[in-house]
């Protein structure tokens, strides 16, 4: 069996391999697989990005709310996020964050600081963390 398949390889003489217009085409098409998986694995990253900053805000905004149901007022800097803090009832918790999250790469807060940029105000009881970057700016609360 392996005899005739051998036989019928090798009649056509010294023709073996591809020839130049199949490898053209093979290029032809791994290149526009290429160009549609780049911009694809671009944009996977660009929703990664702003996937990070949303979470980060929501953490942010979960310690905010924590820090006031024990303090009875918001955080008025992020600063007040990371150490202890005792109420008027002297009772002490925190940190409320282990670390301040990190922005994303290309990323920038608001107010030139590095990280979420995170106002409070003790008054009104309302406070706003944001950050932007990838064409988006993503805001707590919306």
């Amino acid at each position: 069996m392996f005899e005739q398949w051998n036989k019928r390889r090798f009649t056509r003489g010294s023709q073996r391999g591809f020839t130049l217009i199949e490898l053209m085409i093979v290029v032809a098409i791994i290149g526009i697989l290429a160009a549609i998986a780049i911009p694809l694995y671009a944009n996977v990253q660009a929703r990664a990005r702003i996937a990070k900053a949303q979470a980060d805000a929501r953490t942010i905004a979960s310690a905010a709310s924590i820090y006031g149901a024990h303090m009875g007022f918001l955080p008025t800097a992020s600063g007040n996020f990371l150490s202890q803090v005792t109420n008027a009832q002297n009772q002490t918790a925190g940190p409320f964050l282990g670390a301040w999250p990190t922005l994303p790469g290309g990323w920038s807060a608001g107010g030139g600081t590095v990280g979420y940029w995170y106002t409070g105000d003790t008054a009104a009881g309302t406070f706003r963390i944001t950050a932007t970057g990838d064409s988006t700016s993503v805001g707590v609360p919306n």
